[in-house]
Order: C-alpha cells, then sequence, then structure tokens
C-alpha cells in the first residue's frame, strides 16, 4: 500500500501481526496504533508504557506517521540485557 501505513505487533511466542491502514494527513503513530485494532486483540498492549517506533528506530508515539511507515509495537524486555550478557559470560568461563 503506497499511500498507507503498516502496523506491526510480535506477540512473545508467536509469529509478528501486521495490519495494513491508509495514512490519514495528520495521523500520528498513536493514531495509527489505535486504527490498526491490535489493542484489542492483545490486551498486553499498553500504550502508556510501550515504547514504538518506525522501522526499528524508537519514535514518539505523538509523532507523524508518513505513507509507507512500518509502525512496530515493542514488548517490554523481560530481562536485562547487561545483567544477561554478564551471566552468559560467568557461565562460559566457569566452563573453561
Amino acid at each position: 500500500m503506497a499511500d498507507g501505513v503498516r502496523v506491526v505487533y510480535a506477540p512473545a511466542g508467536a509469529a509478528p501481526v501486521e495490519v495494513e491502514l491508509r495514512a490519514a494527513p495528520g495521523m500520528t503513530l498513536a493514531d495509527a496504533v489505535h486504527a490498526s485494532g491490535l489493542r484489542a486483540r492483545f490486551a498486553q498492549i499498553d500504550l502508556e508504557h510501550a515504547r514504538v517506533g518506525v522501522w526499528g528506530k524508537p519514535r514518539d508515539p505523538s509523532s507523524l506517521a508518513c505513507p509507507g511507515d512500518r509502525i512496530e509495537i515493542y514488548r517490554p524486555l523481560t530481562a536485562d540485557p547487561k545483567a544477561s550478557r554478564s551471566q552468559r559470560a560467568k557461565k562460559k568461563a566457569a566452563e573453561k
């Protein structure tokens, strides 16, 4: 869809769900997420705390959506990446 946007959400342990919408003038990223209907399908999406981005780059939900955007709804992290890396390094060192 050349004049539309795609809103994508990847639930934990499942394939990503993608919804295509026509981009209305003045539509924000938050508007697109609301219009996609994904919040109704996935109760765990909390836009008050969830982060969104476009093509892998975090953006403010009040940013304007542009035709061709791939709007992504990010899940919260389940583990601290630094702590996970540290644990893996310790485990690898212990194996040597």
